[in-house]
């Protein structure tokens, strides 16, 4: 028997076991490796810095020499050799990034010195060993680990790559997800819709999102709300590793999704959660014995599918794609206007969070069917199933549309 209206959390929690990290990869180069998930460990094969050098424009000296009139006998610049000549009371001009020599410990900036004429410098007397000398090793040694895998790359990351001539990356190979709508209703943007009839908006949102959050999908078109045709259609595409549809999972009489599903042997982790918007939502899994396709059936109304996208989907493929960090992180803010919720289950309540303050949308009085309630928002609250008022100036959690993620569950009811 299908499981109805499961708890919020554990839905996710299910949702994510379910979920198999994708076992592809592949090799790209170093400038195409950005916002990808690394799929090795990254060790230093090359000291960082590879040699004692000047982090300033000034004079290499030894400590000792604080306080002496010293004797200028070389300018060394970037790329030079360092090759140790000091006598007594002499010193080098160096300059920044340049090799330090053996025989000097300390770094004087140049701005820092009593004065300096004639080749002839006179150092001060508070002088610190090691002042502005950059160690051989000192940032990253040979063996030690830089990054684990499952990382996004960054822009930080390929800096330090490239530091290592690092110029091939290994990565998971992006995730293929096929977008389908349902419904003998529903139009494409391009075609003539009547007052019976309504615009596809749904496929479109949810690969824009996914675009947005650094997922390709493909639009695979719409299945009509005929069994028969929707087992041919689903049949036809899972070799995709994710599929996500939009309507045509309540219990209407046309509504065959669930069934053409389970009919594609469809193994189900959920049908149902506790949660407003959104409660028809189900998620699954077609194991074949190469390829699992993670199923991700989300309500028609496009407020609830989008809701439902940030809650679930995004966590559930995040972890199929690789990444480390799947779930959502939290921001702590002041609500601004009192309203209320339907006690008793999980609500989704959309938002404005600026500057630590958060703004419900329209008094929390907006239908799921609605889309543009979705426009005036960059957030949401997920309140609890005990709560029914969210009061003026209460502290609260909510997730940004934007928001970073974390490796642990982080927990958002207040």
């Amino acid at each position: 028997m299908i499981k109805k209206y499961l708890n919020f959390d554990l839905a996710l929690k299910q949702a994510l076991e379910f979920a198999q990290v994708s076992k592809l990869n592949e090799i790209v180069t170093l400038e195409n490796s950005l916002n990808r998930v690394l799929a090795q460990d990254i060790y230093c094969v090359k000291n960082l810095p590879s040699f004692n050098n000047s982090a300033m424009d000034g004079f290499a000296i030894k400590a000792s020499h604080k306080g002496k009139e010293l004797y200028v006998v070389k300018t060394i610049f970037a790329g030079d050799s360092a090759e140790k000549l000091l006598k007594e009371n002499e010193c080098y001009k160096i300059m920044t990034g340049a090799k330090v020599p053996d025989d000097v410990d300390t770094i004087i900036p140049i701005e820092n010195v009593e004065f300096y004429k004639n080749d002839i410098v006179k150092i001060k007397q508070d002088v610190k060993k090691g002042a502005c000398l950059r160690l051989k090793g000192e940032e990253c040694k040979i063996g030690e680990l830089l990054f684990n895998k499952n990382q996004q790359i960054t822009s930080a990351m390929i800096t330090l790559f490239a530091s290592q001539g690092l110029n091939m990356i290994k990565v998971y190979k992006k995730i293929s997800i096929a977008i389908v709508s349902t419904g003998d209703e529903i139009k494409e943007p391009w075609e003539n819709a009547n007052d019976n009839e309504i615009y596809n908006c749904n496929s479109y949102a949810l690969i824009s999102l996914l675009k947005e959050k650094g997922f390709n999908a493909s639009y695979l078109g719409l299945i009509p709300d005929n069994l028969d045709k929707s087992v041919e259609f689903i049949h036809n595409i899972t070799n995709y590793d994710v599929i996500i549809t939009s309507g045509g999972i309540s219990m209407g009489d046309a509504d065959f999704i669930g069934e053409a599903f389970l009919k594609n042997n469809l193994e189900i982790i959920f049908h149902g959660v506790n949660i407003k918007p959104g409660r028809p939502i189900m998620m699954g899994t077609i194991k074949k014995e190469n390829h699992n396709t993670f199923v991700i059936c989300l309500p028609g109304n496009p407020l609830t599918a989008m809701v439902n996208m940030h809650l679930f989907s995004i966590p559930v493929l995040r972890k199929i794609q690789g990444y480390y960090n799947i779930y959502h992180d939290v921001i702590f803010a002041k609500n601004m206007e009192t309203f209320t919720v339907k006690q008793g289950r999980v609500n989704v309540v959309l938002g404005s969070c600026n500057k630590g303050e958060y703004q419900v949308t329209q008094k929390n009085r907006y239908g799921s069917g609605m889309i543009s309630a979705l426009s005036y928002s960059n957030s949401i609250l997920v309140s609890s199933e005990e709560t029914s008022i969210i009061q003026k100036k209460d502290t609260i959690k909510v997730i940004s549309f934007n928001c970073s993620y974390l490796d642990d569950k982080t927990n958002i009811f207040n």
